[in-house]
């Protein structure tokens, strides 16, 4: 048969093909409208989102919203711990994660069965809320940023993803090299097993940070003082309890007020919410599929 001949795929198989698209691209159009209709009536007049005029694409276009959420000083500030939070959160949370789950890959290790075993435990049974609490107040660690950081220090969850990884992807062989040539754990660790180890570590950064990057619960429980509120928590307060920051409208008429401003400022609130979270996924998208397949593999 010459190379260039195409085999015609059988009508049904090509029927059930389209079928899968089209399914596909619907349940596409779903997810995706919710966010675009967020975004088309940040970027809208009041008067239109009000009266329904916006459907896909922006009415009467307007970045008042975000010029008045980029006058806030209380916006702005909470934006500014959660990035301190998401950062340094998420580089402990790597790092312990590592250190937990290394030692746990290598099949030398006395009792790391057990170890894994008391870990599990942790995954369907915990001490609660309460007691969470009271070891919070008695570290001393209330109204601080360390309740939001060392709590919350590692995931068991991630470090069997990681175990398994090292087990899996990292071959044995490797360290006895390693060892023959005089290397110790702790160089073979960050100079052979880090850099072979990207996708998990891709991986559990955009976990970690996400978390982070959403997190409210802890700050409305262990926080006070609003200098360390971060930023989802101040959306909270606006979205959710109507406590708008008043410089968010000091320049607004009362007669934009009342045809919806504060309306078109909560989309406005939300699609500045969720930007940092879209511009970190790219950058570790390239390895976010390899690192969760492999890491879904049994050790």
């Amino acid at each position: 048969m010459p190379a260039n001949v195409k085999i015609r795929e059988p009508f049904g198989d090509r029927l059930l093909l389209g079928a899968i698209y089209a399914l596909l691209g619907a349940i596409t159009l779903t997810v995706l409208y919710p966010l675009l209709y967020i975004l088309s009536s940040s970027l809208s007049s009041p008067n239109a989102v009000v009266s329904g005029q916006v459907w896909l694409v922006p009415v009467e276009f307007s970045l008042r919203a975000y010029k008045s959420i980029f006058q806030s000083s209380q916006l702005m500030l909470g934006y500014y711990n959660s990035i301190v939070y998401t950062v340094v959160g998420t580089f402990i949370n790597v790092a312990f994660t590592v250190l937990m789950a290394f030692p746990l890959s290598q099949r030398t290790m006395a009792g790391r069965k057990y170890v894994m075993i008391l870990m599990m435990i942790t995954l369907f049974f915990s001490g609660g809320l309460i007691p969470t609490y009271l070891l919070v107040k008695n570290l001393h660690m209330l109204d601080t940023r360390w309740a939001l950081w060392l709590p919350g220090a590692f995931s068991v969850f991630q470090v069997i993803i990681a175990r398994t990884f090292f087990m899996a992807s990292i071959p044995q062989e490797l360290q006895e090299a390693s060892q023959i040539d005089g290397c110790r754990d702790t160089r073979y660790l960050w100079s052979i097993v880090l850099p072979l180890s990207k996708p998990i570590l891709a991986v559990m950064t955009l976990m970690y940070a996400v978390g982070h990057w959403n997190a409210y619960f802890d700050a409305l429980i262990y926080l006070r003082s609003e200098h360390l509120f971060p930023l989802q928590y101040v959306l909270r307060n606006m979205l959710i309890l109507n406590a708008a920051d008043p410089e968010m409208l000091a320049n607004t008429a009362q007669q934009l007020r009342d045809k919806g401003f504060e309306q078109v400022l909560k989309y406005a609130l939300i699609v500045v919410a969720c930007v940092p979270v879209l511009i970190l996924y790219p950058f570790v998208q390239k390895h976010f599929v390899k690192g969760v397949m492999i890491g879904s593999l049994k050790g």
